[in-house]
């Protein structure tokens, strides 16, 4: 299984914004569809986002749509969470996934689709 490794979270005021790193430990990352996830204190862990293998299909849970941005750069085997205009409830732990399959379309968002996970970064939005 693909090893990935996130970065960027931290501490920002509302209406900041965050940009989350993940990057993948082999050449292999190119070929899965890539999800982003959050796990709250208390609360169960959530779908954010998806991108299909190609960076071509994209998708979002509501609560974030027009905020937050997935992209990926194959060449760097890396995915990336673009988070704008942050809001409280936005705080969590962030985790990436790659999904099981490869060549994905990027439209799973169930935790079980998904067989390789980072070990999260905190993101912290104050008001």
């Amino acid at each position: 299984q693909v090893q990935l490794v996130e970065s960027g979270g931290g501490l920002v005021q509302v209406g900041g914004s965050l940009r989350l790193s993940c990057a993948a430990s082999e050449r292999t990352f190119v070929k899965y569809a890539m999800g982003w996830f959050r796990q709250a204190p208390g609360k169960e862990r959530e779908f954010v986002a998806t991108i299909d293998w190609s960076g071509g299909g994209t998708s979002y849970v509501d609560s974030v749509k027009g905020r937050f941005t997935i992209s990926r750069d194959n060449a760097k085997n890396t995915v990336y969470l673009q988070m704008n205009s942050l809001k409280p409830e936005d705080t969590a732990v962030y985790y990436c996934a790659s999904e099981k399959v490869p060549w994905g379309l990027g439209l799973q968002r169930r935790i079980g689709d998904f067989g390789s996970w980072g070990q999260g970064t905190q993101v912290t939005v104050s008001s």
